[in-house]
């Protein structure tokens, strides 16, 4: 380090020397070297050393090393739920008493001999209960175990609390339970289980990366069974991709491996039918609730002397002379929402008891909707803690939210799907996409040609290219609100004969402009993939990967204009009125940009940009709309399937449809 300094001090020095010897082109010019002086070595010794880490197998860890690494993602682990636990009072006073029995369809589940080694495979529990659970699960003959139940019944409490228990109480060798979303495994990208594990306790915890874990700690405790993978939302992904992720988890699990796996039962059972049953996994259902567990339960919630009010609707659900309100309860998620919205917030649910007022479950539960989105958001503040799966990332305004969600609802009841696409937006919003990009592209283009040159001449320049670009760009971006996702596939292995033909494209299309357009359009086409919409990825994943071709279009197409105009406009070719090689550049860069962004088949990002600054604008949408979404889906008020969200309840979508507000009418 001292040494590398000494050397970046000395080119400083140097650079200042030249400055007062020669002036400010000799500057600027050993300034250029300078850059290429560090740029270099730089450059090469990362692709040595990516070479290097590259050539042979990762060095193998000790087993002390491991231990250390597997004791600290085991207090990692633990301290993330244990803090979930307490936003989401599972633990205060106990949790929902729901009764989990094997399931009563044979189809979905393997022989028994496959799973127990006992006579007869029995498997009865209740999550107030959990050890006892945790023991069942434990005398499975390879501790594998699926969870399916309906929407709010359930089945992601259950896991957390399994994982929990299985690190309060670990025995000799357990491994460390680790709750992950399935949603974005590619088993494309990741045949294997392990492979997708590793990477994602990478990213999800990022201590293990720490130097005394070794040089690859994730995938050496993954690979030497110190992980059991908790695996939520099987029912959050493309139906052809559940499949497979069955087909990937079976070829995956060795004999000892273990595996926690949670779906919506009707998922799980097309997926099971269609492909196979995950091999020697036991799989457990819930129960529906009696009157007496729900009113015992909400009982146990109160206050030892319980607020006005509670008494009497503890006894009518008790003896059925509320039977909306029984009814209501029987199942986890109407008991969630009655906590949620009454105890948390101490509102007195007597009217809750009235059959005028809501005379069916269905009115009740309506009526809890509309309470729940500022009770979610009041008692689960933000974290920015990757491990924090259910947690905020943002703060909100629960009237702002509840605007949005309802914006977004009701423009879903205008269209034949329930699915909402971020791709789609600017579609089924009618955003008038072409009319905005002319303006947005015209005023960008125009402002950077103005500024290029000099004052006489970049005015005119503004207004010539600002209106080109305009009209360039509004022929074609009609289109871009039916585009769908892309990606940027840098790989080049099985793809050398396409670059070869997408150069010689980008030859043709930019022969007059010189070798760098050849490069541009050559490798923009070459890396412009469309993304697979039926593929285990998640809405954020796909938005992302968009956006990063729209910025490496750019990139690529701003150098090689910015070279290209540069070396047009060199002094010798007189045009030194111009602003030289300066002013070409800046030119350059500017309409490279501009092309870059309009060009390729892929424009979803631009146009959900389009539509989300327009929606904003118009008070109906956030102007960061995906961070937005992802907040949602951690509050459990969306799920995704695929690429795509939606309401995580039919019911509570079409509520906030009916209940929608516009702007205008608030």
């Amino acid at each position: 380090m001292a040494a590398g300094l000494v050397v970046v001090a000395g080119l400083l020095v140097w650079m200042f020397a030249a400055w007062r010897a020669k002036g400010l082109q000799t500057s600027v010019n050993v300034a250029a070297l300078i850059a290429v002086l560090l740029a270099v070595p730089t450059l090469v010794v990362g692709l040595v050393s990516w070479w290097w880490r590259q050539r042979g197998p990762s060095p193998v860890t000790d087993a002390d090393t491991l231990a250390a690494a597997k004791d600290a993602l085991a207090v990692m682990v633990a301290a993330q739920w244990r803090e979930e636990a307490r936003i989401r009072e599972l633990d205060d006073p106990a949790p929902i008493p729901i009764q989990w029995e094997l399931t009563s369809d044979p189809r979905i589940m393997d022989h028994p001999a496959h799973i127990t080694a006992a006579a007869v495979l029995t498997w009865t529990g209740t999550g107030d209960q959990i050890s006892e659970m945790a023991g069942r699960f434990r005398t499975l003959r390879r501790r594998r175990l699926v969870i399916v139940g309906g929407p709010g019944s359930g089945k992601t409490t259950l896991a957390v609390q399994l994982v929990r228990e299985l690190l309060d109480h670990p025995n000799p060798d357990d491994p460390v339970p680790v709750l992950v979303s399935i949603a974005d495994w590619d088993t494309e990208r990741f045949p294997r289980l392990q492979g997708w594990l590793a990477a994602r306790l990478t990213e999800t915890y990022p201590s293990l990366r720490a130097p005394q874990y070794g040089t690859d700690a994730p995938v050496q405790l993954v690979q030497r069974a110190h992980v059991l993978p908790v695996l939520d939302g099987l029912d959050e992904i493309p139906a052809q991709a559940r499949t497979n992720v069955i087909a990937a988890l079976n070829r995956s699990l060795a004999d000892h491996d273990q595996l926690i796996l949670t779906s919506r039962t009707r998922e799980y059972t097309d997926a099971t039918l269609a492909r196979d049953v995950v091999t020697s996994a036991a799989v457990i259902q819930p129960q529906p609730l009696t009157a007496d567990t729900a009113a015992d339960h909400l009982d146990s919630c109160l206050p030892p002397i319980p607020p006005p009010g509670w008494a009497d609707t503890l006894h009518q659900i008790r003896t059925g002379g509320a039977p909306h309100l029984t009814s209501f309860v029987s199942n986890p998620l109407g008991l969630w929402l009655l906590r949620t919205t009454h105890i948390t917030t101490r509102i007195d649910p007597t009217p809750l008891t009235d059959p005028t007022r809501y005379p069916t479950p269905q009115h009740l539960q309506a009526h809890l909707f509309d309470q729940l989105i500022p009770a979610l958001i009041h008692t689960r503040p933000p974290s920015t803690d990757p491990a924090d799966l259910f947690r905020l990332r943002h703060r909100h305004d629960p009237d702002h939210a509840t605007r949005w969600l309802g914006y977004l609802a009701h423009l879903l009841d205008t269209v034949p799907t329930r699915d909402l696409a971020w791709w789609r937006l600017a579609a089924t919003s009618h955003t008038p996409i072409s009319r905005l990009a002319r303006l947005a592209f015209g005023i960008a283009t125009g402002i950077a040609f103005g500024c290029t040159f000099e004052i006489v001449f970049g005015l005119i320049s503004g207004i010539v290219f600002g209106l080109v670009s305009a009209i360039g760009i509004g022929i074609g971006a009609h289109e871009w609100a039916q585009e769908t996702p892309g990606y940027a596939r840098l790989e080049i292995t099985g793809r050398k004969g396409l670059l070869v033909r997408r150069l010689a494209a980008g030859l043709a299309a930019g022969f007059a402009a010189g070798p760098w357009a050849v490069l541009a359009f050559g490798l923009s086409a070459w890396v412009e993939t469309p993304a697979a919409t039926g593929r285990a990825n998640t809405p954020v994943a796909t938005w992302r990967a968009d956006r990063a071709l729209h910025l490496l279009r750019a990139c690529t197409f701003g150098l090689a204009g910015g070279l290209t105009f540069g070396l047009w406009f060199r002094p010798e070719f007189g045009f030194e009125h111009l602003g030289g090689f300066a002013g070409g550049l800046g030119a350059g860069v500017a309409a490279g940009l501009t092309l870059g962004l309009a060009s390729g088949k892929h424009h979803a990002w631009l146009a959900y940009l389009i539509a989300t600054c327009w929606l904003a604008r118009q008070h109906r949408l956030p102007r960061s709309l995906m961070a937005f979404l992802d907040d949602a889906h951690r509050l459990g008020l969306l799920r995704t399937v695929g690429p795509v969200y939606q309401f995580r309840h039919a019911e509570f979508h079409d509520h906030l449809a009916a209940t929608y507000l516009s702007p205008q009418d608030h």
